[in-house]
């Protein structure tokens, strides 16, 4: 299971200045902060980027990748920030992300394929809208498969994110089951096991304290292993939910054990 910080996003005050600044030096410093903590790949979600977004993208990129040789998520509804991004990036890149939505089947699948690069695709309604159980989403999975397939997307490039939402919503909880039974069942619908992905802090959107989320991440963070989560979108300051992932991860990867690589 991958790590990756989902902690670069322009609605975080100290992200926004620095990004208002063209704060190269105040990025790095943030990105080996992520590194030390584990950060197996970068999120970068600067917001839409009404002005100059191909400028400002590139920015981003160049400036992160100099400080890490990890993958970058495109993190971002501008096709033309994409596109910048990708023609600048030294390391692997994934477009963050597609759905049936129908602007995104046009404007950001071929450039996946431009590219040749793995997207996240979002089991969410052509209009959006989050399915409400296992089954809507498994269709929408199908579907969504079929579509990019017959544009010519390989498999390896097609990253299914179930949309884990908010334990606040009134069908909460039971929606993050459903995520779990969606995720066990993709391959047997699509024919072939895709990579998946979770954006984990989505679930505890909304919290009223840090300790509450950090309970929830790390009561959830089992079941989606045990359902077979490939990729973890994360806030990796969150040092109690790394250390459980770490050890979820050495428990799964049917090694030989050493109780030295237990995570704290």
């Amino acid at each position: 299971m991958m790590l990756i910080a989902d902690n670069f996003q322009i609605t975080r005050p100290s992200i926004a200045k620095a990004v208002g600044n063209l704060d190269t030096a105040g990025i790095q410093e943030m990105v080996a902060r992520w590194l030390a903590a584990g950060a197996q790949a970068i999120d970068i979600n600067p917001g839409p980027l009404p002005k100059d977004p191909e400028r400002s993208m590139t920015f981003l990129v160049e400036t992160i990748a100099a400080a890490c040789r990890l993958p970058l998520l495109l993190d971002t509804v501008n096709p033309a920030a994409i596109r910048a991004a990708l023609e600048v990036a030294s390391s692997q890149a994934i477009i963050n992300g597609l759905s049936l939505e129908p602007q995104k089947l046009e404007r950001i699948l071929p450039l996946a394929l431009r590219f040749k690069v793995p997207v996240i695709c979002y089991l969410l309604r052509s209009d959006g809208h989050v399915p409400s159980d296992a089954q809507g989403r498994l269709e929408i999975a199908l579907q969504l498969w079929q579509e990019v397939a017959r544009h010519g997307l390989e498999p390896d490039q097609f990253i299914v994110d179930p949309v884990l939402v908010p334990l606040g919503w009134a069908d909460g909880s039971n929606q993050a089951m459903e995520v779990l039974a969606t995720l066990r069942y993709l391959p047997d619908v699509l024919g072939f096991t895709p990579k998946t992905i979770v954006g984990l802090s989505n679930l505890t959107t909304g919290s009223p304290s840090r300790q509450c989320r950090l309970a929830m991440e790390q009561a959830y963070l089992p079941m989606l292993v045990a359902s077979g989560i490939r990729m973890l979108l994360m806030n990796i300051e969150h040092r109690q939910t790394v250390a459980m992932a770490r050890n979820c991860n050495l428990l799964s990867s049917r090694a030989i054990f050493s109780w030295q690589q237990v995570a704290f």
